[in-house]
């Protein structure tokens, strides 16, 4: 199975709506991020790989935890992505954090690393299997991985309930039925703590631990944004996005029932924060 149709989609479609929304992905990811970082700190002077490192926040935030003793690289498939993280870390004058282009089911990540760590980064690979063997293979002997995934989608309803509203109007376009690019299986592929654990211990990876973490989080700081997030991210942008023409022209409709969906988020200052539920996910490389 090749990954090229999924890289392509977040080098190009998804890069360029991430890139709308990057408040939305940075600031509005903050709590879930400095509460990893609490619970499973990174060590001075360590080597630490930032998987599907996105935007590049985190990143630059380990490179600050290790010091100038250790470095922090990270790691995506899509280049554009890559380029925004650089710019990042050279506008921080962050020069321990470096970033490179690869795709983590198959090319070599480099290494051996003390720690990975991902945030969100492991959800949306065509074959995770092969994802977590080379996660694990670039690591030392008694390396540490932490990686934050979401729960399952009755317990992220501004996910679920957008998609559930979608569906109810947007005919759904599978991806075997279309040409056209996407995200790979999904912000909840990883959400059975039974088939994680199983997945990794099938490829070596030993002490697999769940941790529960609940948060509010900002989807929007007007509700007109939380509205547009939804219409063009997460499942439900996505079915809009494969339904091509038709999933255009109802655009309008859905809108007006997403409205309905997130209001009920709304603040008294006006911005948009929705419950969430994820997990942080550790495990370790044999000594």
């Amino acid at each position: 199975m090749s990954n090229d149709i999924v890289i392509e989609a977040w080098n190009t479609v998804l890069f360029e709506k991430f890139s709308r929304f990057k408040f939305l992905f940075v600031e509005g990811y903050t709590s879930i991020s400095q509460e990893v970082f609490r619970r499973q700190p990174f060590e001075a002077g360590s080597s630490v790989l930032d998987i599907g490192c996105g935007f590049g926040d985190c990143t630059i935030a380990i490179a600050k935890s290790v010091g100038g003793a250790g470095v922090a690289s990270g790691v995506d498939c899509a280049s554009n992505f890559v380029e925004e993280c650089r710019k990042s870390a050279a506008e921080e004058q962050v020069a321990n954090a470096r970033f490179f282009v690869a795709d983590v089911e198959r090319e070599n990540l480099g290494g051996p690393y003390d720690q990975a760590f991902a945030r969100f980064g492991t959800m949306f690979f065509s074959l995770p299997g092969l994802a977590m063997k080379n996660i694990r293979s670039a690591l030392k002997p008694g390396g540490k991985f932490t990686q934050v995934v979401w729960r399952k989608r009755e317990d992220n309803p501004w996910l679920h309930d957008a998609e559930r509203c979608v569906r109810e109007i947007v005919p759904v376009v599978s991806h075997d039925e279309t040409d056209a690019v996407h995200c790979g299986p999904g912000p909840f592929s990883m959400a059975g703590p039974d088939m994680v654990s199983d997945m990794m211990q099938s490829v070596g990876f030993q002490h697999i631990q769940f941790e529960r973490f609940d948060s509010d989080i900002c989807i929007g700081r007007t509700l007109d944004e939380a509205i547009e997030f939804a219409l063009e991210l997460g499942p439900s942008g996505e079915i809009i996005r494969l339904a091509g023409e038709t999933g255009q022209k109802l655009k309008g409709k859905v809108s007006a029932a997403l409205g309905d969906v997130v209001s009920g988020y709304v603040r008294a200052d006006g911005s948009v924060w929705a419950p969430s539920s994820a997990w942080f996910i550790t495990a370790t490389n044999p000594e």
